[in-house]
């Protein structure tokens, strides 16, 4: 899989994909992500990227001829299989979309600030609009990173376990059951039992009744779907 993150601040983005997981899925060459400064297409000495938004109002707006600069190079090298927008107002993101994407071979991620970006890039270039949640972040580069993440540790060989991911919550619209570890008694609180048990058909049918009661207690709505 091939991810290019476009923004206005890559510095802001390198971090996250230089640790821990998403660092050894670059590593062992199962994934490519690539930063694009989208200063670098601009035109003129201070590489403008926003102006003020017609109609009046606060807030700056990143400009379209950048971007569909960025935009069109990119495209011209390689075909993609979604050019997904990060902004409050897109589709909250969930497991199965996070699935979805992980089948993918190459997706761009556009970063928007300030007041977001011309609406036309929207409308010309934009296939999927992702939010990561009900707030509003100064930027999306934290959000590319948040999908970045959740699609690359779904890619076979990521994963030290590749059953591991197939049990995170929100998997089949469940919660993840509770997990322990030793010791087996700790300040009087003890593992259940069914867990030191060894019987593994029991174990699972333990799991999976323990995520259904998690879910139905924290999360009922995705028993819903």
């Amino acid at each position: 899989m091939r991810i290019d993150i476009i923004t206005v601040l890559p510095e802001l983005l390198r971090s996250p994909f230089e640790a821990s997981i998403m660092k050894r899925a670059i590593e062992k060459k199962i994934v490519e992500v690539h930063f694009h400064d989208l200063r670098d297409y601009t035109t003129g000495n201070y590489r403008q990227v926003d102006d003020y938004q017609y109609g009046g109002g606060a807030g700056m707006v990143l400009m379209i001829e950048p971007i569909d600069k960025c935009i069109s190079q990119l495209r011209s090298e390689r075909d993609y299989d979604e050019i997904i927008y990060l902004t409050p107002d897109g589709e909250t993101l969930n497991q199965k979309t996070a699935n979805a994407l992980s089948l993918k071979n190459n997706l761009i991620l556009l970063c928007g600030h300030y007041k977001g970006v011309d609406q036309r890039v929207r409308d010309m270039f934009v296939t999927l609009e992702i939010s990561i949640g009900d707030y509003v972040l100064s930027g999306g580069e934290l959000a590319a990173a948040v999908l970045a993440d959740s699609i690359i540790r779904l890619i076979p060989g990521v994963l030290n376990d590749e059953t591991s991911a197939l049990s995170d919550s929100f998997q089949d619209n469940l919660l993840a059951p509770e997990v322990y570890t030793r010791p087996a008694e700790y300040k009087g609180h003890r593992v259940p039992e069914i867990l030191l048990s060894g019987d593994f058909p029991k174990i699972e049918k333990w799991r999976m009744q323990n995520a259904l009661e998690r879910t139905q207690s924290r999360r009922p709505d995705l028993l819903e779907d």
